[in-house]
């Protein structure tokens, strides 16, 4: 009688292969699914995305006031000068205490005394200074001691430069600027 011998097909090699195929898609199936979340939250979230520019209302802005928008992930200061700050402001152009030498004029809006729109992060280390505070009625940085005055110029303290003043454009009259 002949031999028969029933086989299996464990010893096949396609199939070997085929587990073996199916068995390295499934791990990197896997190693994908737990690799993704830890990929998306590189993402920048929504809301410090780095945007290039943004229209404000100077309008909103009170005389002796100051609003603060977030631009680029800095704070913003557009602030409505008083006849008083500004007469300050252009008196102590040359005074000989001002760490960053520049003249009132240079730094308000153009054609728009009243209206200074700056930076908000100190420049000795990126700390926000508060508005009204320290020896000049400006602005004081109370990390460090930087004192500003009502032109956002450095008078007193560690910092070495006056507040940056961003890229500001006029739109739609005198009432919007476009920051950036």
């Amino acid at each position: 009688m002949a031999d028969t011998a029933v086989h299996s097909g464990s010893d096949d090699p396609n199939r070997r292969d085929f587990i073996h195929i199916a068995a390295i898609a499934g791990a990197a199936g896997a190693a994908g699914m737990l690799a993704w979340p830890l990929v998306v939250q590189m993402n920048p979230s929504g809301d410090t995305l780095a945007l290039t520019s943004i229209d404000f209302d100077l309008s909103k802005v009170p005389e002796g006031q100051q609003v603060v928008v977030k631009w680029r992930g800095k704070p913003v200061f557009v602030r409505n000068r008083t006849q008083a700050q500004i007469d300050q402001a252009v008196k102590d152009d040359n005074a000989s205490d001002l760490k960053d030498p520049q003249p009132d004029a240079e730094r308000h809006l153009e054609g728009m005394p009243n209206m200074l729109v700056l930076i908000g992060s100190c420049t000795h280390f990126g700390c926000v200074p508060t508005l009204g505070g320290g020896d000049y009625g400006g602005w004081f940085c109370p990390c460090h001691g930087s004192h500003y005055d009502t032109s956002g110029r450095i008078r007193k303290g560690p910092a070495p430069l006056n507040l940056q003043l961003p890229e500001v454009t006029l739109t739609e009259g005198s009432s919007i600027i476009k920051i950036g």
